[in-house]
């Protein structure tokens, strides 16, 4: 039995305010997720033949390259963002979140950086 009253016990059990800031963040990233992707597949559409040549010619250009690794970084960002929120909500034990988050994290590092550095690999011409 506690001698607290009930609004003593759940002050400072409020919001950490960070959910705003979350929240707008993965809105951002969509908004620029549909002007990228609506980018690169009518820029896809226009090549007409995908054969692998000529996509790693149109991958060469300067601008090109920029918008695919803007693409390619705002889609890990916001992937990131959308698997913390499902991890915090549905595991439950504190250790195994900080683990998974954790190993998540990590992941989405290791693929942004590997499709960055594929696209500035095509884009200088580095043989392989």
């Amino acid at each position: 039995m506690s001698l607290r009253s009930p609004i003593g016990r759940v002050l400072g059990l409020g919001s950490a305010k960070e959910g705003v800031g979350h929240w707008w963040t993965q809105r951002v990233t969509s908004v620029a997720l549909v002007v990228l992707t609506l980018w690169f597949v009518s820029a896809l559409l226009r090549l007409g033949d995908l054969g692998y040549p000529i996509v790693t010619a149109w991958m060469s250009s300067p601008l090109n390259a920029v918008l695919l690794s803007l693409l390619i970084v705002t889609a890990v960002y916001h992937s990131q963002l959308g698997v913390q929120v499902v991890v915090e909500d549905y595991v439950a034990r504190h250790g195994t979140k900080v683990i998974v988050l954790l190993l998540l994290n990590f992941l989405h590092v290791v693929v942004g950086a590997l499709g960055v550095f594929s696209v500035l690999r095509i884009a200088f011409g580095t043989p392989a």
